[in-house]
């Protein structure tokens, strides 16, 4: 295995911001992103395409045409097994013959884990792995939550003000917050193949749970709702969040509202991220966030979240936790 040279951290940060392109459209395959590099210069890149394929390698091997003496970075393992969807990355690979190639992490795959990076070395291609490799699984987490949970990963999104509150006591919501951190919350639905809300919210918002930006309208969600009954046309019906283990096509799931959603997911351990706008205004009396979760004992809460991220967004402010 060969070492990173100073400049591989940079351009896998190129792949794994490229690798974002995908996300929300590429189950049940990973959001993968690749470049290619020769002489300090970017001559391909790809990220792999809605439905899977093509993979991210291919269209960038297709975009440098000649890769003789070039770095490709990807962000994931290249595939070993041949599918009838398209060729395994590593063949193509070797057959590119790119003088070297530098990958984050490791595909969790029982049909590649390995192999495809035993296929580049066994011809004679040196390989780098585990650059930014923890950024890359945070850019790929929905595909590695299903291998490793049989789940998808699961983002909630809570909109409240300062003291807790999503809405005023008659149930009025809107707006919590400003138009700059609705219109983030909107590009978070384009992230994910499957948006959720309690059958509560379904009822009395009647929400669209789509995606109003100019130019991602045709990566809105498919819609689901979580309680007892029959789901809308076009919606699926889940009576337990333990159901999202049997959704096809879905990675990564958003659940949005409202209080009693919230609870069953957090209740029933299966939130790997949060999202918390938080408005600067107090409500006082109003409907809380989150419904009881049955907690008994503070202690047990503590170390539970790791803050990843916080910004501002006009005047509001946005923090996301991470499972710790």
């Amino acid at each position: 295995m060969s070492k990173p040279t100073p400049d591989d951290r940079r351009w896998m940060a190129s792949a794994i911001a490229l690798a974002g392109r995908g996300r929300g459209r590429t189950a049940p395959n990973p959001p993968v992103g690749c470049v290619i590099v020769r002489d300090g210069r970017l001559i391909g890149r790809g990220w792999t395409q809605p439905g899977g394929r093509p993979h991210a390698e291919c269209r960038a091997i297709e975009a440098a045409g000649n890769v003789a003496g070039a770095t490709l970075y990807v962000t994931l393992e290249p595939c070993a097994h041949v599918s009838a969807r398209g060729p395994a990355c590593a063949a193509l690979i070797v057959a590119a013959r790119p003088a070297r190639v530098v990958i984050a992490c490791r595909d969790p795959d029982p049909r590649t884990d390995g192999k495809g990076i035993a296929a580049l070395e066994a011809a004679g291609i040196p390989v780098t792995q585990g650059v930014d490799a923890d950024a890359a699984r945070a850019s790929m987490a929905g595909f590695l939550t299903r291998h490793a949970s049989g789940r998808p990963h699961v983002t909630l999104k809570l909109a409240a003000s300062l003291d807790g509150r999503i809405a005023l006591p008659d149930g009025a919501s809107r707006w919590i917050t400003g138009p700059a951190a609705r219109a983030h919350a909107h590009l978070e639905r384009a992230r994910h193949e499957m948006i959720l809300v309690g059958r509560g919210t379904l009822e009395a918002d009647a929400p669209r749970l789509d995606v109003r930006l100019p130019g991602l309208e045709g990566r809105s969600p498919r819609r689901a709702v979580l309680g007892h009954g029959a789901a809308p046309e076009g919606w699926t019906a889940l009576h337990s969040p333990n159901d999202i283990s049997a959704l096809d096509g879905v990675d990564h799931l958003f659940v949005e509202g409202g209080a009693s959603a919230a609870a069953a997911f957090l209740s029933a351990d299966l939130v790997d991220r949060l999202l918390l706008y938080t408005a600067p205004i107090i409500v006082g009396a109003g409907r809380s966030a989150i419904d009881d979760i049955g907690l008994t004992d503070l202690a047990s809460t503590h170390g539970r979240w790791r803050l990843a991220d916080t910004r501002k967004l006009g005047i509001d402010r946005l923090s996301v936790y991470d499972r710790a």
